[in-house]
């Protein structure tokens, strides 16, 4: 099945997650960590997980899976098809009960997403993509905004990168945490945001669905050298990133390739 005909089925599966999560938030949940990190989980991000699983190997059977709260065998992704998922995308603001976690989905062919969806339950926005096929909001298309200058941009990101961005623009306009990384990035997509940054040490399922959305709305993701990402390899962790439009995403790296160590 062409993608352009999976979307709409994504779109209502993407939604049904989105309740299952807004459901789960209301009663007593619970809450534990993981990792070296002791990042958070909820029982939101495995109810959500399970859903999506069942849901998308239905959209899609013989896909390979990749995702945040499933343990990663490489023979479930070995497919050069397969779905990157990240259940809850900031899943400390799910927690405290703020409105900026996700949902992101994406289908990652051959290392590169070819259809994506992200979906913000709380403030209603259902950003799909479909490669060669643009980027839509709630159903609207979407563009990065164009111009390369710094002065006065609006960016978000990282705070110590923000700074050490304002030392050498100091009328860059920084922006308010977006705690899930996937929802920053795709700020850009829709011109909320000129420009969008993250740290070391983000993940497939973080990426690829806003890498498509970025992209599809005439945005360019990158690390930062300018080198485009590819997922679902036997590596899963990326370097520091910049999202945004082509004229201001060169700007910012010839702004940075000097001082990359600054970055890292």
């Amino acid at each position: 099945m062409p993608d352009s005909e999976l979307r709409p089925s994504l779109e209502a599966v993407m939604r049904e997650a989105g309740e299952l999560a807004r459901h789960t938030s209301r009663g007593p949940f619970k809450r534990w960590t993981k990792g070296h990190d002791n990042s958070p989980v909820s029982d939101g991000d495995i109810a959500v997980n399970a859903l999506l699983h069942a849901r998308l190997g239905q959209l899609m059977p013989g896909a390979g899976w990749l995702s945040e709260e499933s343990k990663d065998h490489l023979p479930d992704r070995a497919a050069p098809t397969s779905w990157i998922v990240d259940p809850i995308d900031g899943t400390r603001a799910y927690i405290s009960g703020r409105a900026d976690w996700t949902i992101s989905v994406a289908l990652v062919e051959d290392g590169r997403p070819r259809l994506a969806a992200l979906y913000a339950p709380v403030t209603d926005e259902m950003f799909l993509a479909v490669r060669g096929a643009g980027t839509t909001l709630n159903g609207i298309a979407i563009a990065a905004n164009g111009g390369g200058v710094l002065e006065c941009a609006t960016l978000a990101g990282p705070k110590r990168y923000l700074d050490r961005l304002a030392g050498l623009v100091p009328d860059i306009m920084a922006q308010p945490k977006v705690h899930s990384l996937a929802l920053r990035l795709t700020r850009v997509a829709h011109g909320a945001l000129d420009a969008a940054f993250a740290s070391p040490g983000s993940h497939d399922w973080d990426l690829a669905a806003a890498d498509l959305l970025v992209h599809e709305a005439g945005g360019l993701l990158t690390d930062l050298t300018g080198q485009q990402l590819c997922y679902n390899r036997p590596h899963v962790v990326h370097g520091a990133l910049i999202a945004a439009g082509p004229a201001r995403h060169a700007t910012l790296i010839e702004l940075v390739r000097d001082r990359l160590p600054e970055f890292a």
